[in-house]
């Protein structure tokens, strides 16, 4: 069931899609909605991180960010703000210069 549930979670594909081998995709589903609504889950990983926080293995000064979480704004890539003139840039077109 474990395989299941994590070939599906690492992968990104639908339960539907998963390979035979590790088992009945509605059985794997049905395990996995089952543990996530009991809270599980939650407490594996809080077990998980008191265990290595007790061995040292977490750095708290590290922090990581999913940019698919948090959207960048158009300016941080220089574009600037929609509409504002001052960003813009006057450029020569093909034209002007063969003249």
């Amino acid at each position: 069931m474990l395989n299941g549930i994590l070939w599906v979670l690492c992968s990104g594909a639908a339960w539907r899609d998963m390979p035979e081998r590790v088992g009945p995709w509605s059985t794997v589903y049905q395990r996995f909605r089952d543990w996530r609504n009991r809270g599980a889950f939650d407490q594996l990983l809080k077990r998980l991180h008191i265990k290595l926080n007790e061995q040292g293995l977490i750095d708290l000064d590290t922090w990581m960010i999913d940019s698919t979480a948090v959207r960048a704004t158009r300016a941080s890539s220089g574009a600037g703000k929609k509409g504002s003139l001052k960003n813009r840039k006057t450029t020569r077109s093909a034209a002007a210069g063969a003249a």
